[in-house]
């Protein structure tokens, strides 16, 4: 698969490394292209590196590993681009305080869609540090880590899936785009909860047997 990176940071190195095991063709585009070659050259396997057009011509589908806010402004200029391509979002729209910046608006996916409105968005990498991403593979007491996925476009959530797999991860569907302000959201309270209260998120919730509650002991 071709897959064009919108972001020379910690995101887009750690996808980008896993992708490439994985075999796919990258392309790094930064707006100091200077920052996409270096990275390119430090993750090796041939990634190719340039503007941020040339990595939206380039793939079929296109992370988009930018800083909120940015990334709306930098997807608005590529739309032509765009057309018709997967756009992957990771990001986090979590200011001071562990604040959802978004709250009361659209999601920080909604918005890229807006900007590019004939792109497939698909929200998905937003949960964990980009140092879990960098684990070859995440895996945590012998499970694989479980990815949510948010989009609206099967083709595009398929192809989403197959890069989620390509990570060591399996995914879940996790609705349409409209749900992706839930991730967000989720990815608030998970930091706050980490990094203010040092707590273990995974501790709440209860394991699947007992999501609806505890059964009753057969006689």
């Amino acid at each position: 698969m071709k897959i064009g990176v919108l972001g020379t940071g910690n995101m887009a190195d750690a996808l980008t490394m896993q992708w490439v095991r994985a075999g796919h063709e990258v392309f790094v585009g930064g707006r100091d292209e200077r920052k996409a070659q270096r990275l390119a050259t430090r993750i090796g396997g041939g990634v190719g590196h340039g503007s941020p057009r040339a990595a939206a011509g380039f793939g079929e589908v296109v992370l988009a590993a930018l800083p909120y806010g940015a990334g709306e402004d930098v997807v608005r200029e590529l739309q032509s681009a765009l057309k018709e391509k997967v756009l992957l979002d990771c990001a986090n729209p979590v200011g001071p305080g562990f604040r959802l910046l978004t709250e009361g608006g659209p999601s920080a996916a909604r918005r890229l869609a807006a900007a590019a409105p004939s792109a497939h968005v698909v929200k998905a990498f937003n949960l964990c540090h980009e140092g879990v991403w960098r684990m070859n593979p995440p895996v945590f007491d012998g499970q694989p880590l479980t990815v949510p996925i948010c989009g609206d476009d099967e083709a595009a959530i398929a192809l989403a899936r197959k890069l989620v797999r390509d990570t060591g991860c399996e995914p879940v569907a996790a609705g349409g785009l409209d749900r992706a302000g839930l991730l967000e959201a989720t990815a608030a309270l998970f930091i706050g909860l980490w990094v203010a209260e040092q707590a273990d998120v995974r501790a709440i919730a209860p394991p699947l047997a007992y999501a609806t509650g505890p059964r009753a002991e057969s006689a």
